[in-house]
């Protein structure tokens, strides 16, 4: 007995210590608190994250979109459990890659895995595959550096014009009609995409595909294909050449534009709509479930017009092995998994302008989690 209240006592003082390292965190310390113990102690102190037997390092890869969440979800579990995550955010095409060729324990992708890169994960999920877990929601906005111009609105055919070098200059008649009431500027239009293979770019133009296909002719995909405009490198990458060139406009996940105009879109629905959390938390609500077995990659409609539904939306998946994953990385894994699905990770999300996962959809993910092997 008296050993018992010794070790309830020791992990009361473990406890309190962690709190008051995370109270530290909280206050600006970039201390991720990676060498706080085993996490057991600490479980508490961290809301509801559940170390069990995580530990050392995991390496991840992936989505440039969902970076800043990570991160922001990095900063926690690692002060929670000593584990240390390198998530490199290099593009969802990069992080696909990695994931396949055995160089990550799990990817972030924009994107759903295609049947290609699926029998390709089945080389290095022994006795499974790669499958596509929901995690994170997030608007991507259209954000803009028009001189004079604070308040914008663009719809599916204009915005399509414009990224295919077919409208040029920011007066054209085009959107004017959208913007009576804006002073356009003679100013030549600065549009900039993404460089690397990327989700936002796959589902900018699925958006596109989708909602004009009069006007955007491209098949669309990781990969930019229409003519002219500039490349920039990440989100971060098109992000900093809009807000430095004057008459620019880009798309970003939506974190990635503060500080900056953001388009409006006209859905035709009452009144256009602004990227935010809410706006794309109700486009993903309007999404099936189209992954097979424990995938559960999704298809978002993106010519909704439900009020307030923002349509330009984009779904990240965690990619990881349903079978096969390997021994040393798997307890972190799930572990780290667990916590972002759970309801604190998720309320992460908005305060860092992404959208949280529907309920129905993420009670699928935490089931398939714990179900990893």
């Amino acid at each position: 007995m008296k050993l018992q209240r010794m070790n309830r006592r020791a992990l009361t003082l473990g406890a309190l210590a962690v709190s008051g390292a995370l109270a530290l965190t909280a206050c600006g310390s970039d201390d991720t608190g990676e060498k706080t113990g085993n996490g057991n102690a600490s479980t508490q102190a961290a809301g509801d994250i559940k170390c069990d037997d995580a530990k050392g390092q995991l390496l991840a890869d992936g989505s440039s979109a969902q970076k800043n969440a990570i991160d922001a979800w990095v900063k926690q579990f690692s002060a929670a459990c000593g584990v240390q995550i390198n998530y490199k955010g290099g593009g969802s095409g990069a992080g696909v890659t990695a994931f396949t060729q055995g160089q990550v324990a799990f990817a972030g992708s924009d994107s759903a895995l295609d049947p290609e890169e699926i029998a390709a994960s089945k080389k290095v999920c022994s006795g499974g595959q790669g499958i596509d877990l929901p995690m994170v929601g997030g608007p991507i906005a259209v954000a803009f550096n028009v001189p004079g111009v604070e308040d914008l609105v663009l719809d599916a055919p204009t915005l399509a014009k414009i990224f295919d070098s077919k409208i040029t200059n920011w007066n054209d008649p085009a959107i004017k009609k959208l913007n009576p009431e804006a002073k356009l500027p003679d100013l030549k239009i600065q549009a900039f995409h993404r460089s690397d293979e990327s989700g936002t770019t796959d589902n900018f133009t699925k958006y596109l595909i989708a909602a004009t296909p009069e006007n955007w002719k491209y098949e669309g995909g990781k990969a930019w294909q229409a003519k002219g405009g500039q490349a920039a490198s990440g989100s971060s990458g098109v992000a900093q050449q809009v807000k430095q060139t004057s008459g620019a406009i880009g798309y970003m996940e939506l974190s990635y534009a503060k500080g900056m105009g953001v388009v409006a879109i006209d859905t035709g629905a009452a009144a256009p709509v602004k990227a935010s959390s809410d706006g794309a938390t109700k486009a993903i609500a309007d999404a099936k479930v189209v992954g097979t077995g424990k995938d559960l990659a999704l298809e978002i409609n993106y010519k909704t017009k439900a009020e307030g539904a923002y349509p330009i939306t984009l779904v990240t998946y965690e990619i990881v092995c349903d079978k096969g994953n390997k021994a040393d990385t798997l307890p972190a894994t799930k572990a780290f998994l667990r916590y972002i699905a759970s309801e604190d990770g998720q309320s992460v999300l908005a305060q860092n302008d992404y959208a949280p996962i529907p309920a129905d959809i993420i009670a699928k993910v935490r089931t398939t989690i714990e179900e990893m092997s």
